[in-house]
C-alpha cells in the first residue's frame, strides 16, 4: 500500500474519535500563528480533517489546506459547511514538492515527522521555500524526543527544536519552541514539540 492509499484508507474507515490526532480546539497552532501573523495567509500542510481552517477563517486569515488524502479533505469540507468554499483545498503529497503559492505562515502539525527519507524532507523544504518569503514564518509541530516512534503504523522521526532547525537549514532561524502534551480522544498522552521559525534569507 502506498502513502496515498494508506491515508485514504485511514480516513475512510475511522471516525474522528478513532484518530489519535483529533483536536476539538487547535489551541497551540492558533496561538503560535497569531503571535507571528495577526492577519494574512496560512498554508496548513497535512491539515486533514482538522478544525484549524475554519478557526482561521473566523479570525480573518486566508487558508490553504494541503493533504495527501482526498478522503480527509472531503470530510473537512463537509464539516466546515458553507464556508468550505473560502478555503483553497489541495490534494497532494508534500514529498513531491508541490508549488502552493505564497503564504505568510507555513503550518504543519505532525507531517514532517513522517518524512523518514532524506529526499522527501528535501522536497518538503523546496515547497516551503517556494511559499514562505523572507520575513515569513513556519510553525511546525512534531513528536518530541520522548514522543512516539511510530504512528498509524508508520515510522516517524522525533525532534527537538535544535534538530528541526538543523533540518530546515540556514534559511530559517528559530524564534521559539513550545512543548505540547496532546491528549488523544481515548485519553492517552502524546508528547509533541512545536517550533516557530522565521525565514531570514
Amino acid at each position: 500500500m502506498n502513502r496515498i492509499e494508506h491515508w485514504n484508507s485511514i480516513y475512510s474507515s475511522r471516525s474522528d474519535t478513532e484518530l489519535s490526532w483529533t483536536q476539538t480546539e487547535p489551541a497551540i497552532s492558533l496561538w503560535l500563528i497569531g503571535e507571528v501573523c495577526a492577519a494574512g495567509s496560512v498554508i496548513d500542510v497535512g491539515g486533514g480533517n482538522s478544525a484549524l481552517a475554519g478557526k482561521l477563517l473566523k479570525r480573518g486569515y486566508l487558508a490553504t489546506v494541503l493533504d495527501i488524502s482526498a478522503a480527509a479533505l472531503d470530510r473537512a469540507r463537509t464539516q466546515l459547511g458553507a464556508r468550505a468554499a473560502e478555503v483553497n483545498w489541495v490534494v497532494a503529497d508534500i514529498a513531491n514538492a508541490p508549488q502552493l503559492g505564497p503564504a505568510d505562515v507555513w503550518h504543519d502539525r505532525a507531517v514532517f515527522h513522517f518524512l523518514t527519507d532524506a529526499a522527501d524532507r528535501a522536497a518538503y523544504k523546496r515547497s516551503m521555500l517556494g511559499s514562505v518569503a523572507v520575513g515569513g514564518h513556519a510553525v511546525i509541530g512534531t513528536f518530541a524526543l520522548d514522543g512516539l516512534d511510530k504512528c498509524s503504523g508508520l515510522d516517524v522521526r522525533r525532534y527537538d527544536a535544535a534538530l528541526l532547525a538543523k533540518e530546515l537549514g540556514p534559511a530559517f532561524t528559530l524564534v521559539k519552541t513550545e512543548p505540547e502534551t496532546h491528549l488523544t480522544p481515548w485519553g492517552k498522552q502524546q508528547s509533541f514539540q512545536f517550533s516557530v521559525f522565521r525565514r531570514v534569507v
